[in-house]
């Protein structure tokens, strides 16, 4: 099959959707949606393991124009939010823009036709005036190259891909790694299992989890006075956009939360050759910060032993670690995370002169304009692309502003009857500049540890610099005089 349309929008997350409803909303109808898998829900449909939750408040956690009174829970859990998102999609009758099953392989500019061609690992092809890319980052799973993995005989998988039909109970389970998945369904899992053998390499700063039910009354409220949900999201948001002063301003600041964490940390673990294991040697901010009321009962446990020696290899039916103890185990869950700097290596998108984007990348280092536009791939925009990580605050906040930017940019295109919007490489080259300058005094390069928001050269290719309000006005109306514009015809347009 081969269909042309204006705006293809890759994913059907959080930003794959928003950037659909926008369209909509602004009377876009000729768009289409590629969905690699068979529903809709991106992270919050892959993600089904035992205790996932969502670690930003629910009312925070959601579209600004699409609020839901109708939360549980303070922080959302898992079935929660993917329902959320799939009535949001009913109620702008998305499904009938979405094709399912559908892999994008690659994506090739046309210089002379100036349009996209993309292809689909299904064979159907798209002749598109714009792509929107909503892939974002969490959706590669992590698996480390474990010695002798290949010969182990039992069950293993990633948290992101959980095998809910394999028995948990009374079975000895490894679990590699200690970052957010885990400390969700370590809890979970602890009392199911004979044993569990959790392998820690760096131990994650965990403040305590202010979470419970959110009563009758309040939904009530919420729903016949709109005004106060608003108040309320807009209480939460301040609140943790505070704490973007001791991520990029001064990292001295974190201080004060880690006073917090440490606390929590004596007040749930009395075994103090546990503590020490617990304790994170780095500034609190570095990596990824934590939250949980469970997670350090569970590892408290007889049944639950933190090791701290590394994995050695892996034999038939067991672990070996580092210091030659040999671990029997008959499942191996990776806690591990995602690829997320490395995420766009598997992008094939060739843009002017053929240039291969991931190629690029690798060889030149990241760099895009606001994690939106990148030189040289024109008509392409990406949604919570590079540098538009947060660590603080809803990462929904930040893909309204750039759908709302995306929309502009399309509107700039037909306003002047142009082909090609081609953001100008100085431009980028002088935000990258100053992106980093500003990255470098944050605490992910000056925190004291390695983590997933730095590249192989110690770059942070990741997170936004910083409070997310300054991002929204700088996105908030797009700079003709930042891009190029085209006519098929390779006459410049003067904006």
């Amino acid at each position: 099959m081969h269909r042309e349309v204006k705006v293809l929008v890759v994913g059907t997350g959080f930003s794959g959707l928003g950037m659909a409803i926008e369209l909509k909303r602004a009377g876009e109808r000729d768009f289409v949606v590629l969905e690699k898998a068979g529903d809709l829900g991106g992270t919050w449909r892959d993600n089904s393991y035992p205790g996932c939750a969502c670690d930003v408040p629910s009312h925070m956690y959601s579209y600004s124009f699409e609020l839901n009174p109708k939360w549980t829970r303070m922080f959302a859990r898992q079935p929660e939010i993917w329902d959320y998102l799939k009535k949001v999609a009913d109620k702008y009758r998305l499904r009938e823009h979405i094709r399912f099953n559908t892999k994008v392989s690659g994506a090739r500019w046309d210089e002379d036709a100036k349009v996209w061609h993309v292809t689909t690992e299904g064979g159907d092809t798209y002749t598109a005036k714009a792509v929107v890319a909503g892939v974002g980052a969490l959706h590669i799973p992590n698996i480390p190259a474990l010695k002798g993995i290949e010969e182990f005989e039992g069950k293993t998988f990633h948290s992101a891909e959980w095998d809910h039909s394999y028995d948990l109970e009374g079975k000895k389970v490894a679990v590699v790694g200690t970052g957010a998945s885990a400390i969700q369904f370590v809890p979970r899992i602890a009392d199911d299992v004979a044993r569990l053998t959790l392998f820690q390499r760096t131990p994650p700063w965990i403040m305590p989890k202010i979470d419970r039910s959110i009563n009758s009354w309040e939904q009530k409220l919420f729903r016949a006075l709109p005004f106060t949900q608003r108040l309320y999201r807009n209480f939460v948001y301040w609140t943790r956009e505070s704490s973007a002063l001791g991520f990029a301003v001064n990292p001295k600041i974190m201080e004060l939360a880690q006073n917090i964490a440490k606390r929590h940390l004596r007040s749930q673990v009395s075994d103090p050759e546990l503590r020490a294991k617990l304790l994170p040697d780095y500034t609190m901010g570095c990596k990824r910060v934590l939250i949980s009321n469970d997670y350090y009962p569970a590892l408290a446990k007889s049944t639950v032993d933190l090791n701290v020696d590394g994995v050695a290899e892996v034999r038939a039916h067991s672990v070996v670690d580092n210091a030659g103890v040999e671990h029997e185990v008959d499942a191996i869950i990776y806690g591990t995370g995602f690829h997320v700097v490395d995420s766009f290596d598997y992008l094939d998108i060739r843009g002017k002169g053929g240039v291969d984007l991931a190629k690029q990348w690798r060889e030149r280092g990241i760099e895009t304009y606001y994690g939106i536009t990148v030189s040289g791939f024109p008509n392409f925009f990406f949604l919570l692309g590079p540098n538009t990580g947060l660590g603080h605050n809803s990462v929904v906040f930040m893909i309204e502003s750039q759908i709302r930017y995306v929309r502009q940019c399309l509107e700039l295109l037909d306003r002047h009857q142009a082909d090609e919007l081609d953001v100008r490489p100085d431009v980028q080259a002088r935000f990258n500049e100053q992106l980093q300058r500003k990255l470098t005094r944050g605490v992910w390069t000056e925190g004291g540890c390695k983590s997933w928001y730095l590249d192989a050269q110690g770059i942070n290719r990741t997170v936004w610099p910083g409070f997310t309000w300054r991002y929204w006005m700088r996105t908030k109306s797009v700079r003709a005089d930042d891009y190029t514009l085209t006519r098929a015809r390779r006459e410049r347009v003067s904006v």
